[in-house]
């Protein structure tokens, strides 16, 4: 039996043909990704029975609770679906294995339980299935446990995601690699000849309807807004009316730099950066800069390496608080560098929404590089308030900390610290 004889998108069939140590897709929904892959660990199983091999088959996720959250019941389905694998396998409630007593399914949640990982026994293969949120600890903890290795075949990694965040350790890791052995495809509803009619109405009444989701959702684009999101309407307006394109620093306009500060560690808050120039009414954010854990001289060779030596530096409220590792206030730190710096005073109580008001009215004067500021696009369009449940009624608790609300702060500093060009009498 070869995988030459199952049904799968053209697309997919040279990703599972010759050596690799990752085989990879990447994509939207309906491109029956999930499904092939299911199925071919199950031909690939029983291509390592046939041959005498004897091993696991390890499936994991990121976040796996129970069975109920795992792959599963995607692969029962699969395998009934090809009868010479309904054939070779025992599939019961809560197992699958060959009947030759040669090859196990196992399960695993990588938040939890990734060290377990380790003692699986003789991995032959791992697939993993909704990759994007998977983290790089995870990552280089998982790749090193897949060392098994025959005269024609080795242990090998399947990756399969829809793409969320373009700095996601499963895209740096896999999407574009050189290596000639990990291999990886995007895939989409187009390209499934089976799309259902279903889906497609769903699809097309997204499109209709959800036009800031489609992409997203349908495409296997980044992405760039949430729904309910503060900035969904405003940024999808932004690209329909093409403000988000190439743009080139004006030598003859000051250049400005807004931050967002974070600390050194593991576990520290990210620092965020935007580039900007007040040209006229017009705001051009030119860059965008993130990095979590890293040290103040590492922010500033990023200045200098990227031609914003002359930028002026302006920083929050906090900006004279003092650093944990220096014992100097971080103003000094930029100062020191050679950097003219500006605090932003403290807007106090109900600052965070004073910005998220501030960057609403200026977004329609706004303009984005369509390069260089797409990470940072894409934290703006997943700021989102915290919403929770109390007493039956939902309760908004304003914006919610996490990896996107480091950069949303620094682009709310730059709205309101913009003040109107003068108009000459």
């Amino acid at each position: 039996m070869t995988a030459a004889q199952i049904a799968l998108p053209a697309k997919l069939r040279p990703l599972f043909i010759g050596r690799a140590d990752v085989r990879a897709a990447r994509g939207g929904r309906g491109s029956a990704k999930t499904r092939s892959f299911a199925k071919m660990t199950a031909v690939q199983g029983y291509r390592f029975g046939m041959s005498g091999e004897k091993g696991i088959i390890l499936c994991a996720r990121q976040f796996m609770n129970s069975l109920d959250d795992s792959s599963l019941e995607e692969i029962k389905r699969a395998i009934e679906e090809e009868p010479f694998l309904a054939e070779y396998y025992d599939v019961g409630d809560k197992y699958i294995k060959s009947r030759d007593g040669r090859i196990s399914y196992a399960f695993a949640g990588l938040d939890r339980n990734i060290a377990s990982v380790k003692s699986k026994g003789r991995i032959l293969l791992c697939w993993v299935d909704e990759a994007e949120p998977v983290t790089e600890d995870a990552w280089r903890i998982l790749e090193p446990t897949l060392r098994e290795e025959g005269t024609d075949w080795n242990a090998e990694l399947w990756v399969s995601w829809n793409p969320l965040r373009p700095n996601a350790p499963v895209e740096k890791r896999f999407a574009n690699s050189k290596d000639p052995l990990i291999r990886c495809v995007t895939i989409n509803w187009v390209d499934n000849p089976r799309f259902p009619d279903k889906l497609e109405r769903q699809r097309n009444r997204d499109l209709e309807e959800r036009p800031e989701q489609y992409d997203h959702i349908w495409e296997g684009g980044f992405l760039v807004v949430k729904e309910g999101a503060y900035y969904a309407k405003a940024l999808a307006e932004t690209k329909a009316k093409g403000r988000i394109k190439p743009l080139s620093i004006d030598p003859l306009m000051a250049i400005r730099s807004y931050h967002d500060i974070g600390g050194a560690g593991a576990k520290a808050d990210a620092y965020s950066i935007w580039i900007c120039q007040f040209i006229d009414s017009r705001i051009h954010v030119l860059d965008h800069y993130t990095s979590q854990g890293q040290s103040l001289a590492f922010h500033v060779k990023w200045m200098r390496d990227h031609g914003y030596e002359n930028a002026e530096v302006i920083l929050p409220h906090d900006g004279v608080n003092t650093n944990n590792v220096s014992g100097k206030q971080y103003k000094d730190h930029w100062e020191d560098a050679g950097f003219s710096v500006k605090v932003v005073p403290n807007q106090g109580a109900g600052a965070a929404m004073m910005r998220v008001e501030a960057a609403r009215r200026l977004f329609p004067r706004i303009y984005f590089d369509v390069d260089l500021t797409l990470i940072g696009r894409t934290s703006l369009g997943w700021y989102h308030p915290k919403i929770v449940e109390r007493e039956g009624s939902k309760v908004d608790l304003g914006p919610n900390h996490d990896w996107a609300s480091h950069d949303a702060d620094s682009f709310g500093l730059m709205c309101v610290d913009y003040q109107e060009p003068k108009v000459m009498a």
